[in-house]
């Protein structure tokens, strides 16, 4: 179980702690999307929030049941979400900057401190922060927007999948799966794969 320990120490002098992380690197189609959550200060997990972990340890329907109570509970919490046109047009990474950035610019108060999955981040307010490598498995408020922006990638994924129904994105969610790959090489790619990713297996440079 996570607790607040990591928030803890901030705690004491601030108020307003943003946990962030993103969702969406890796597929080959739809956007990268991230969120930022704002817990009160000196908050204690109850209910079913003492089950938060790492989104990726968690099943679907327990992610599904966790994200309401973090929206509910966090004093502030945002999405930033970047299509795959843009990842095309400045690059996966910058994107996922952008998208981090778009969340923290969108919360209803501006954090005092920052902690942010992984080893970069480009900020773009002039806000202090802490790059946590695996920090979704080592910070309350950063496994919490892990969950947020996993279901809320999750969630439109399934909405394309109605509209593309030949590539089953409600399967993988846009991951290069062998699936969607045959996918791709069946009927090519769609408005919203991103064309910037090349596999090898279909002979793309």
């Amino acid at each position: 179980m996570l607790t607040t320990a990591f928030e803890a120490p901030l705690w004491e002098t601030l108020s307003r702690v943003c946990g962030i992380d993103e969702a969406g690197r890796g597929p080959l189609a739809g956007p990268v999307v991230a969120a930022a959550v704002v817990f009160p200060r000196n908050f204690r997990p109850s209910g079913i929030l003492q089950r938060l972990d790492d989104s990726k340890k968690l099943t679907p329907e327990l992610r599904k049941a966790l994200a309401p109570a973090i929206r509910e509970t966090a004093e502030s919490w945002a999405l930033g979400v970047v299509d795959a046109e843009t990842i095309d047009r400045i690059n996966i990474l910058q994107a996922t900057m952008l998208a981090m950035n778009l969340a923290v610019e969108s919360l209803c108060s501006t954090p005092e401190f920052l902690l942010v999955d992984g080893n970069r981040f480009r900020p773009v307010l002039p806000i202090p922060y802490e790059t946590v490598v695996k920090g979704d498995s080592k910070v309350f408020s950063i496994a919490a927007a892990s969950v947020l922006t996993k279901t809320h990638r999750d969630e439109l994924m399934t909405a394309y999948a109605a509209e593309y129904p030949e590539y089953g994105f409600e399967l993988h969610f846009g991951y290069p799966t062998e699936r969607h790959v045959e996918a791709i090489a069946a009927h090519g790619r769609c408005a919203i794969h991103r064309k910037s990713f090349r596999l090898r297996t279909l002979g793309e440079k």
